[in-house]
């Protein structure tokens, strides 16, 4: 009971700090456009400083702290892959072009012949 209490005021809780978080959003964009005679670089350190502030307002949220997890998680990932050498990469590029090389010849020579036929069908080739 106080469980469901406890997360109840913490999803209440979540939800302001979330519409916080947009509402600053949208105060730094109205900022962007209200103060458009001021120099652009004010403006856009000013935009940037919000975007910070609205982003550290949401990461203290259980979704925030899910999407920091989870970029956490995904860069552990990233760390065990096994990235190709260079030779291995260059290699596999070369085959993926010639591939393409041999392939559009083809599809040119077949569209040819289609266009012979369809030509002698219509009785518009010589």
């Amino acid at each position: 009971m106080v469980a469901k209490a406890e997360t109840e005021v913490s999803n209440k809780l979540d939800t302001f700090k979330l519409v916080i978080a947009i509402a600053a959003l949208f105060a730094g964009i109205g900022g962007f456009y209200y103060y458009a005679d001021e120099s652009l670089l004010y403006r856009v350190l000013g935009l940037v400083a919000v975007v910070m502030v609205a982003a550290g307002i949401a990461f203290t949220t259980a979704t925030g702290h899910a999407i920091l997890s989870f970029g956490r998680e995904a860069r552990a990932e990233v760390r065990k892959v096994v990235w190709p050498t260079r030779q291995e990469t260059v290699q596999t590029t070369l085959m993926v072009v010639v591939a393409v090389i041999i392939l559009g010849i083809f599809l040119w020579l077949v569209d040819m012949m289609l266009l012979n036929a369809v030509q002698m069908l219509t009785g518009q080739g010589g």
